[in-house]
């Protein structure tokens, strides 16, 4: 027999409903709620955003009000608005719940339809502790006497102010469970502000009673809000800022402030005068006069940007006007002071910095695509524009984007989009406060999803067909962070890029003068020039225009992030004008943000690279992300190497040869500045990639030179040539900066005349300094045989047997010591190891070297760093000849060398680093000393090389504290642009070295 389907019950099962407690059917039973005349009040606590929270919290109201019960829940069967405002209530906040049941009666103030008045708040909280207008010649609208002052008056304050801020959270929260009124973003920041304004008022009128009992009060104070509540944008839970004013500012004033804190801060939300000249340090009270004095000497950036937002906000009216008259014309000005920028960039650096990188993205006030995103670019924008333009005298941030539009500071459509954001943002941030009343800014964790679902409930999120309400919400978190961080960068450049460029008829037009201010602002120190860039940049014709005005706003926020934007987008502009041809370049910079962004450290960052892009772009295709990392690390420097000399050897002239070898060894030039600017390689990678395309390139000539010779004698050369690398290109520690120290060996071939093969050697060395060295755009090829015997005045080439006899007959201290570099890199390799093994016991001497060579050694050393070092350079910061530089620790793990080498084969090593860790090894020198000698050269190496790259020429002087310093920073790896943070660090680790190679080198 089939049984006939069971009708669906009329009244839903808890399950239908959400509630997930198991004594949620008895529960509901207990209410007398399990019946068809409760479904609607059934269905409306299911809508609850914690629909078990609510429902516990309905049990322990109904157990407190006994026989009243019965009147709550008539009222929430009658008054939809009531339920509504009841159960959003006690499903989104257990801080209320709990309210709501130690007074139960308190239930009936959510009868109540609409929000108090600013006076109808004013009056209520100076009625809770009987405050009536204080009188006397201190008296005003905003100055009273509490009558009850004593401890009670605290729990009097917090019951009132907990029950008017629990009718704002009901309101605010009823249409998440009926069709009620969504209550303004603005509206609820408001009526917050009014509350608070509220609460300092009364505060202060038990502090008038506290201090003043017996007397009228004999001094004006006059409170003002900073921040949020000075915006009159105040969360639900937050610090209240304030500033004190007093004429005079005795002892009475700041003990009438100090009261006043401890009975606001107990009552209802902490205070907090941190913003005051000095912050804590400084004086809690100061005169309208001291205010001025200390704005006008002492006051740095951030503090303008503060007052922004100040607003009288309770005691003596007048002076807090005439506080506000005083300092807002300073605050109009503040963008013209000289550290603005640097201000500003500090300061936002600093926002960031403040929060963990694993909370980022969870944080809604300080993290990417926050709060504080939207308030700093407002407020930047204000400071910038202010001053010329009075309708951006505002305080609150929507008003504020709503007069930038108006002006045509910002683009309608990016202020509608960003307020939209701004709100949203400020929505969760509310929501989330009001669960515990506690301040907190972070959303939940991903894994958290009982959190995530209560949130999207309580914000209001509803399944759109694809996603739930959580996933609604992670989407919409998601889309609001982009777009905030998106809408950051337009909201400087959009503006200006619709100055120079007509971009939309509609869209309103910054005067040259905003634009140039607002360049300024940015950190442009040529404003003017960055216009002109602009102009031509955006004026291309047709599709390459619109391109470029569709990247700039994004290109442009990375420069201003650099540590020189005007070179930076000088340089963008000489390389998108050379690229014009290049129909990939700006399809490769919309499409591929990874290359965007790195190409605009890289212009922002280098003097060094922009030409070498220009002459070898397929660098920039390099700077997109492959499958295992960057491009720029998947180019190893042997295959570099190996494409050199093929490409090479394709040409029988030696000067085609020479320029195919120069351009791949621009190609790699290129990649590795880049890599390196970029954070990507560390200083034994770079000198290695340097060294060996230096090496491949040499020998590419050298090779092509022998050629070109052997086709023009007709016959095989008469003599084996080698070139043996000498100095940091022996050791394969070359840096952008180093010429090519060698020396050129030859050996005639059997049957071959001497002379006849010496001449020709001659002839193919110079002919392969000259190739090498001829002009170019490229960084130089110098090639220098400095430090063959007998130096420039000795033969350019000799035979391995002159060399023999030289330096065995005839060699200093010092040339024993450049031999230690030795090392085979071009030419007849079987040649040159036979030179190295001829050296090999000069070098290394048996017994290691003389008591008198060691004395010569040191002696020479005093003399390089007493002549040698550049008049008017700094002893303590030149990288090469300073304290504890270059020189100091090659010197120090060369004369380890010659006097252990001979007992210790590892020594037989050209690598300063690697013989360093041999000499560790070795135990010739505490681990603790090898460690400071290897920090020291690494660190004065990438300092080397930073500074080439951020000059784009040869230097070893680091500058002192400015922006030159603070690019090498950046570019040198430091973790952020604080140059003299940099130099101080630099200075303490070869400081460090310095005693040690006084210790070991000096013989101490």
């Amino acid at each position: 027999m089939v049984r006939p389907p069971t009708a669906r019950s009329a009244v839903p099962g808890v399950g239908r409903l959400g509630l997930l407690e198991p004594s949620a059917a008895t529960s509901l039973r207990e209410l007398a709620w399990d019946n068809v005349d409760s479904v609607p009040l059934l269905w409306a606590l299911s809508r609850s955003p914690d629909a078990d929270l609510a429902l516990l919290t309905l049990i322990r109201l109904r157990e407190q009000l006994g026989s009243d019960w019965a009147a709550l829940d008539y009222e929430l069967r009658r008054d939809t608005a009531l339920r509504g405002r009841l159960l959003a209530l006690i499903g989104s906040s257990s801080a209320f719940a709990d309210h709501l049941v130690a007074d139960p009666g308190s239930w009936q103030l959510l009868k109540r339809k609409t929000l108090p008045d600013r006076a109808e708040l004013l009056t209520d909280l100076l009625d809770a502790v009987c405050a009536t207008p204080e009188t006397g010649e201190n008296a005003g609208p905003m100055m009273h006497r509490a009558g009850v002052a004593g401890p009670e008056a605290i729990a009097l304050l917090r019951k009132r102010y907990r029950d008017q801020l629990m009718l704002l959270a009901a309101i605010d929260l009823a249409a998440t469970v009926e069709n009620e009124p969504v209550l303004p973003y603005q509206q609820v920041g408001r009526h917050l502000t009014d509350l608070a304004d509220a609460a300092l008022t009364a505060a202060l009128s038990v502090a008038i009673a506290r201090v003043c009992p017996d007397r009228e009060t004999p001094v004006r104070l006059a409170v003002i809000a900073m921040g949020k509540c000075g915006a009159r944008e105040l969360n639900y839970v937050s610090d209240v800022d304030v500033v004190f004013v007093a004429e005079p500012a005795d002892t009475t004033a700041t003990r009438l402030a100090a009261e006043m804190m401890s009975v606001g801060s107990a009552a209802f939300f902490e205070i907090d005068a941190a913003l005051r000249p000095e912050g804590k340090a400084g004086a809690l009270v100061r005169t309208l006069d001291s205010h001025i004095a200390y704005y006008k000497r002492w006051a740095r950036t951030w503090e303008f940007q503060a007052l922004l937002k100040m607003r009288p906000a309770t005691g003596d009216l007048a002076l807090g006007a005439a506080y506000r008259d005083a300092l807002m014309p300073m605050v109009w000005a503040a963008n013209e002071r000289p550290d603005f920028v640097a201000d500003v960039q500090a300061m936002r650096r600093r926002v960031e910095d403040l929060v963990p990188a694993d909370l980022r993205e969870r944080e809604l006030k300080l993290g990417h695509g926050s709060l504080r995103d939207v308030e700093f670019a407002v407020q930047l924008l204000q400071l910038v524009h202010g001053k010329a333009d009075e309708s951006l005298h505002v305080q609150g941030t929507v008003e504020a984007l709503t007069a930038l539009a108006a002006g045509g500071y910002v683009g309608r459509d990016d202020a509608a989009n960003l307020t939209a954001s701004y709100e949203f943002l400020r929505l969760l941030e509310h929501r989330l406060q009001l669960q515990r009343l506690k301040r907190t800014h972070t959303l939940p964790a991903p894994e958290d999803e009982e959190g995530i679902r209560w949130l999207a409930r309580a914000a209001h999120m509803r399944p759109d067909g694809r996603q739930d309400a959580v996933g609604v919400l992670t989407s919409e978190i998601k889309r609001n962070a982009v777009r905030v961080r998106r809408l950051h960068a337009k909201l400087f450049y959009r503006p200006l890029l619709e100055s120079v460029a007509r971009l939309d008829a509609a869209s309103l037009r910054l005067s040259p003068e905003a634009a140039v201010r607002q360049l300024a602002a940015l950190g442009y120190v040529a404003p003017e020039n960055a216009l002109g860039h602009l102009k031509a940049l955006t004026g291309e014709v047709g599709r390459k225009g619109r391109i470029q005005a569709l990247l700039l706003p994004t290109l442009l926020e990375w420069l201003g992030e650099t540590p020189n934007p005007d070179a930076g987008l000088l340089a963008y502009r000489r390389v998108s004008e050379g690229l014009d041809n290049e129909i990939w370049f700006l399809r490769e910079l919309r499409d591929e943000g990874a290359i965007a962004q790195r190409l605009m450290i890289v212009l922002g960052s280098s003097a060094y690279l922009p030409d070498l892009l220009i002459n070898a772009p397929e660098t920039i295709r390099m700077y997109a992300d492959g499958p295992d990392g960057p491009l720029l690390l998947a180019t190893k420097p042997s295959d570099v190497a190996r494409g050199i000399l093929s490409g090479a050897r394709r040409y029988d002239d030696p000067r085609r040869a020479v320029a195919t070898a120069r351009s791949l060894r621009r190609h790699e030039l290129a990649r590795v500045a880049s890599a390196d600017v970029l954070g990507m390689l560390d200083v034994p990678q770079v000198c290695e990639a340097l060294s060996s395309v230096w090496i491949a390139t040499l020998e590419a000539a050298l090779q092509a030179v022998i050629r070109a010779s052997e086709a023009e004698l007709g016959r095989p050369a008469p003599a084996d040539f080698a070139v043996i690398g000498m100095g940091r290109l022996g050791g394969m520690e070359l840096g952008y900066g180093s010429d090519a120290d060698v020396l050129f060996v030859c050996d005639p071939r059997p049957g071959e005349d001497e002379t006849v093969a010496v001449k020709w050697a001659i002839s193919v060395a110079e002919q392969v300094q000259r190739l090498l060295g001829a002009p170019s755009t490229d960084p130089p090829l110098q090639v220098d045989a400095g430090l063959r015997p007998e130096g420039r005045n000795g033969a350019l080439v000799r035979t391995l047997a002159a060399y023999s006899a030289y330096y065995t007959q005839w060699a200093q201290p010092w040339e024993v010591q450049a031999l230690l570099r030795a090392h085979q890199v071009a030419g007849d390799r079987e040649l040159g190891i036979r030179f190295l093994r001829t050296m090999d016991p000069i070098r290394y001497p048996e017994g290691g070297m003389s008591p008198e060579g060691v004395r010569e050694i040191r002696r020479i050393k005093a003399r390089v760093d007493s002549e040698r070092l550049p008049r008017g350079a700094n002893p303590a910061t030149h990288t090469k000849l300073g304290r504890g530089g270059l020189a100091d620790i090659e010197w120090t793990v060369q004369l380890l060398q010659l006097l252990h080498a001979h007992e210790v084969p590892e020594l037989h090593n050209t690598s300063t680093l690697e013989s360093l860790d041999a000499i560790e090894r070795a135990e010739l020198i505490d681990t603790a000393d090898a460690a400071l000698l290897r920090e020291a050269w690494l660190t004065a190496t990438k300092a080397r090389n930073a500074l080439v790259l951020v000059r784009g020429k040869p230097a070893d002087q680091l500058p002192g504290p400015g922006t030159l310093l603070s690019a090498v920073a950046r570019v040198a790896g430091w973790p952020n642009d604080d140059g003299s943070e940099f130099l101080d660090h630099y200075m303490r680790v070869t400081r460090r070295a310095k005693t040690v190679v006084e210790r070991v080198f000096g013989g101490e």
